[in-house]
């Protein structure tokens, strides 16, 4: 099963993730996408890391996450990805312009195809103002695409807010 997680920051959707991966009862893989390039990011990252049960995998993939979930996902085990949109911005801001393009489009065709359990964390940006900067306004645009596209090959797609989760495809459980 695929599952994307959507929600507001600090809307609980990580716990939500971290939750349906224990649950689920297989072993777990844990694709951190995150970058630390400032101390802020640094703590945030610590954090995220201190909230993990020790024995699950941790893989630090900032930027090829479609070969990362190829090398990982497997029947009886569980792979949570942590998060889409800060992916999506390490991608934006690659020197290779083109990468975002290609790394995108591999997600989406080895999404179908992944066995065991997918959870895919990511913030949902589209409820806001329409941002003022060319760059900022492409990630939200972008964003909202990538969401579309995921949200079309998930089984169950949940939206988090102040903590609840509510199924906007499939059921909750």
């Amino acid at each position: 099963m695929r599952t994307l997680i959507l929600g507001g920051a600090r809307s609980g959707k990580s716990a939500l993730a971290e939750r349906l991966a224990v649950e689920s009862g297989h072993e777990v893989v844990y694709i951190a996408t995150a970058q630390a390039h400032d101390e802020e990011m640094a703590a945030r990252i610590a954090h995220h890391r201190a909230q993990r049960p020790a024995h699950w995998l941790s893989v630090e993939e900032p930027l090829a996450l479609a070969a990362a979930l190829e090398a990982h996902a497997r029947p009886g085990r569980c792979v949570l990805v942590d998060c889409l949109t800060l992916w999506l911005s390490n991608l934006l801001g690659a020197p290779d312009g083109d990468r975002f393009g290609q790394e995108r489009e591999a997600l989406l065709r080895l999404l179908p195809a992944l066995k065991g359990q997918v959870l895919m964390v990511s913030n949902e940006v589209g409820l806001g103002v329409v941002p003022m900067g060319e760059l900022t306004r492409r990630f939200v645009d972008e964003a909202g695409r990538l969401h579309q596209a995921l949200a079309a090959q998930c089984e169950r797609v949940l939206l988090v807010a102040a903590g609840l989760p509510m199924s906007l495809k499939g059921s909750l459980a």
